[in-house]
């Protein structure tokens, strides 16, 4: 371990102990990011660039093995899969959201229908962010979820993934706080890669902003997704050795925003992690490594079961 991996480890831990951090990236200015983990424009600053769509007929957006079976998304939350181990997790319930669908590219109206997310409207979904070769966010997530629910449920936790591929588009960000909240979740993450300027490099972990508006309330969620969030991050860096986010907070690898539906609409503690930036050839060689992809999983099973544990 390096000494400055030693010493991020060291200011998460701070972070943690002291049980009150805060949203670090500060100030106006232009961003024209794309999508529900997308900083909208006049929000908190960053230099990142738009979260690009894949496009049509792209190789991000062939379809995977599992089709969806419909033309319409599924009506019901999926049930809980239960656990294959008897762990730290027993008795425990995490909500596992893998970002965007591979499928959303082929449903633009319906992704871009507005939803409310309590502070304002949003699309109900987008298509997510790419790296230059092709390789799509939604993949991306997806894949890492299924390592992370694996992981989790070998330590005793039933799992909720609020899709697995097999809807035609979506969830909507609306249902995917729905899915968590009447799983009754202990904990729940939402996975992306984010898409940002080449030499914007590392992760960030997303947490929920203080916000009240029509059916939004976090009150009871900020102080636990905080620590949640704190935990991962941590974590994160022990298992994959990336550092934070050189372009959002400000070296902590942590940003609280109050704009994401999946979070403002969420009453169990929940938070994102951006886990690279598709977009920075360093970045994007990591998070198409399926090691790498493995230790990413282990590094956000770790902070979930730390926080979990208490």
């Amino acid at each position: 371990m390096t000494s400055t991996t030693r010493r991020l480890l060291a200011g998460l831990g701070v972070l943690v102990l002291a049980g009150g951090l805060a949203g670090c990236a500060g100030g106006d200015g232009p961003d024209d990011r794309s999508g529900e983990d997308a900083r909208p424009v006049g929000a908190a600053s960053s230099t990142a660039t738009a979260k690009a769509p894949s496009p049509a007929g792209s190789p991000s957006t062939a379809p995977p093995s599992a089709a969806p079976s419909s033309a319409a998304p599924a009506s019901s939350a999926p049930p809980a899969e239960a656990p294959t181990g008897d762990g730290p997790l027993k008795g425990k319930v995490v909500v596992v959201d893998p970002g965007h669908n591979i499928h959303n590219a082929q449903h633009t109206a319906e992704i871009n229908r507005q939803v409310d997310i309590g502070t304002g409207h949003k699309e109900c979904d987008t298509t997510g962010t790419e790296t230059n070769s092709g390789y799509a966010e939604a993949t991306f997530s997806l894949d890492v979820a299924h390592r992370l629910r694996t992981i989790l449920r070998s330590r005793g936790a039933s799992v909720v993934l609020t899709h697995d591929g097999d809807r035609p588009y979506g969830p909507c960000v609306t249902e995917r706080a729905e899915i968590g909240n009447k799983a009754h979740g202990d904990a729940g993450v939402s996975i992306h890669a984010d898409g940002a300027g080449v030499g914007d490099r590392g992760f960030h972990v997303i947490l929920p902003a203080a916000v009240r508006g029509g059916r939004a309330d976090t009150s009871a969620i900020v102080g636990p997704s905080k620590e949640l969030g704190a935990r991962i991050a941590g974590n994160f860096v022990r298992q994959t050795g990336s550092a934070p986010s050189n372009y959002i907070g400000g070296g902590t690898g942590l940003d609280t925003r109050g704009d994401l539906g999946g979070l403002n609409l969420s009453v169990i503690p929940k938070v994102f992690i951006e886990c690279g930036n598709m977009r920075d050839p360093q970045d994007a060689a990591r998070l198409t490594d399926d090691g790498w992809r493995e230790k990413a999983a282990q590094g956000i099973a770790d902070g979930i079961t730390d926080f979990l544990r208490g």
